[in-house]
């Protein structure tokens, strides 16, 4: 019986160490994505990005009053 456990203990061991590597390949690979998400969407919204900030910067500028 404790042979048992002795081999089960050591098999879950290597099995933990395993996926371990699993685990970080996996959030690479999610933060690679989202990298290039965001990387694409800053090269296709830069216009439209431009245009809102310019539209918010004049609006907050009406606010203030002129010196």
């Amino acid at each position: 019986m404790i042979d048992r456990i002795v081999v089960w203990a050591l098999t879950l061991k290597t099995r933990a160490r395993g996926e371990r590597g699993q685990d970080i390949m996996e959030y690479a690979i999610i933060t690679g994505s989202i990298a290039v998400a965001l990387v694409l969407a800053l090269v296709f919204f830069t216009s439209k990005l431009d245009g809102w900030f310019t539209a918010m910067g004049d609006f907050f500028a009406d606010l203030v009053p002129a010196a």
